[in-house]
């Protein structure tokens, strides 16, 4: 069987981990076919524009093979596009226009009978993808400190905010740094199956399946990186309250601020609006509750704030893509 080909995509100021841990994953799942007596599943390969030595963010360096020309080379292949300094802010080598215009043929290539496998990107390099167009309409997700920069340069993708990795067409999309790792897992059970993942997982010492979401990672952290700013001072406020029904002004009179200044300050310290950071409050909570043994849809939709189980399930399907039963089958 012939193996996949994987193209590691790397550039000045990626992020070491975003291209070593898919690497290391697929490595891994070499080395579980090889101990099994099967043949290599894949070909890992770290490319770059040019070629030649590129420095990470790390300070490490990795050797890179040029970028491939041909569409023979990327027939059945797998583009993983790493994440690194200055794509949220728009000025990266990642996104020159030579790069984008590469990344946008080798994941459109196609020639019969077969085709291109599937493009994925690990963590901020989902701007990468969204600049060639490859993700308009579709769901992905990125870092959590990058979902709101996204969404905005970005208005035709659906960013969800919790997800550690999601598929939408052939594009993987996986949330920061680590999650890497478990969007390459996913892949190893697309292309292996399940025990072939499982194994791969159980030899890193990692979750197959990495419980909970992004959120254990957002509006808790930033609170407590700084509990006396305004994101950490509302959002205390805001949590033993989230059952009632709340309106931004009753949000500004708690916090000694007109409206408009709510919104400016809370915007530029945490980059959510205040009914966006009460929606993130009540879906962590709801998350929570969902986890706990016997808890019922009904019951988490009604402490979370939501009231309804139709609201929550709306909720659930805009932000994070599932109805509240399957993360609750999954989670709890």
């Amino acid at each position: 069987m012939k193996p996949i080909d994987i193209w590691l995509l790397v550039y000045p100021g990626f992020v070491l981990l975003d291209a070593t841990g898919p690497a290391q994953v697929f490595s891994t799942a070499n080395d579980e076919a090889r101990d099994a007596g099967l043949p290599e599943p894949y070909r890992i390969r770290m490319v770059s524009p040019g070629g030649g030595l590129v420095a990470s963010t790390a300070g490490v360096g990795v050797m890179t093979a040029p970028l491939p020309r041909t569409g023979r080379q990327l027939a059945g292949a797998t583009l993983i596009v790493a994440g690194g300094r200055g794509l949220e802010r728009g000025d990266s080598p990642a996104l020159e226009p030579a790069a984008v215009r590469w990344v946008r043929r080798a994941a459109l290539w196609r020639a019969p009978p077969a085709a291109c496998g599937a493009a994925a990107r690990v963590c901020s390099g989902a701007f990468v993808l969204a600049r060639a167009g490859l993700l308009d309409g579709r769901s992905a997700v990125t870092h959590w400190m990058d979902a709101a920069a996204l969404r905005a340069q970005y208005p035709a993708l659906r960013v969800l905010d919790d997800a550690i990795h999601v598929k939408d067409g052939p594009f993987h999309t996986s949330a920061g740094i680590a999650a890497g790792m478990d969007l390459a897992l996913s892949l190893v059970e697309e292309d292996r199956g399940r025990g072939a993942a499982l194994d791969t997982a159980k030899r890193l010492v990692v979750f197959f399946k990495r419980p909970g979401g992004q959120r254990q990672f957002s509006s808790e952290l930033l609170a407590q990186a700084d509990p006396q700013g305004l994101h950490g001072r509302l959002t205390a406020w805001l949590r033993p309250r989230l059952r009632r029904d709340i309106d931004v002004e009753q949000m500004a009179a708690a916090c000694a601020l007109s409206v408009r200044t709510l919104h400016r300050r809370l915007r530029q310290e945490a980059g959510v609006s205040p009914a966006q950071l009460l929606l993130r409050l009540r879906m962590e909570a709801a998350c929570g509750l969902l986890e706990r043994p016997g808890m019922s849809v009904k019951r988490a939709a009604s402490q979370s704030g939501f009231g309804s189980e139709y609201n929550l399930r709306r909720a659930f399907a805009a932000q994070l893509g599932v109805v509240p039963s399957d993360y609750q089958a999954r989670f709890g």
